[in-house]
């Protein structure tokens, strides 16, 4: 019989898996909101969210319940080396989101939306993609699939990120080529969306 994932197991290795996490959104809270909320002041957020927020909501919740319920019935499971795997794309994954949400500082936000004094930055992650941060979601989401041994939620995840984030990224890339002008335009046409040389 297949044996439970490693995460399963009332040890060590779910309490890695939820420390992982605990750190994670602890810093989505203080790196993503409220240090960005002190730095931008008094300065105005033109929010132009249109239920994005939902969307790449519901596409979390998704991956997650396939996750856990396929993992839970020993389905598709992977040697325990993928647990491993896991948590390191976990790490790399919220410290290149947060590298890149302390390098746009006052700029960065959970909502699409622009500031009145906004411009293009193109220093640190932000060379090499237009869009690390979600660079860093791409690689948490794979790592809580990998956490769980599960093959299949590993496509899964790339899959719910291209549907969720993609759409997301588009509206976003449209706003600021509005807002910044040509600036935005000559930076998109130096840098990939997500991944370095090739996507």
């Amino acid at each position: 019989m297949t044996p439970f994932p490693l995460i399963y197991s009332l040890s060590v290795y779910l309490l890695v898996f939820l420390i992982v996490i605990s750190f994670w959104i602890i810093t989505e809270v203080v790196g993503g909101i409220v240090i960005p909320r002190r730095k931008r002041g008094g300065n105005k957020f033109e929010e132009k969210n249109h239920g994005l927020n939902f969307s790449t909501w519901l596409g979390w919740e998704a991956l997650l319940v396939l996750t856990i319920v396929l993992a839970s019935f020993r389905l598709f499971i992977m040697p325990n080396a993928a647990y491993f795997a896991g948590i390191i794309f976990l790490l790399a994954g919220v410290s290149i989101r947060q590298w890149a949400v302390a390098v746009l500082g006052k700029y960065f936000s959970h909502v699409v939306g622009v500031q009145k004094d906004q411009k293009v930055v193109d220093i640190g992650p932000y060379r090499y993609v237009r869009h690390p941060s979600y660079t860093g979601i791409l690689l948490i989401q794979i790592g809580i699939a990998l956490s769980f041994q599960c093959w299949i939620a590993v496509p899964a995840a790339v899959i719910s990120f291209g549907l969720a984030y993609g759409y997301r990224m588009l509206k976003e890339e449209k706003l600021l080529v509005e807002s910044l002008g040509d600036g935005y335009r000559q930076y998109m046409d130096k840098t990939k969306r997500v991944i370095p040389f090739l996507i």
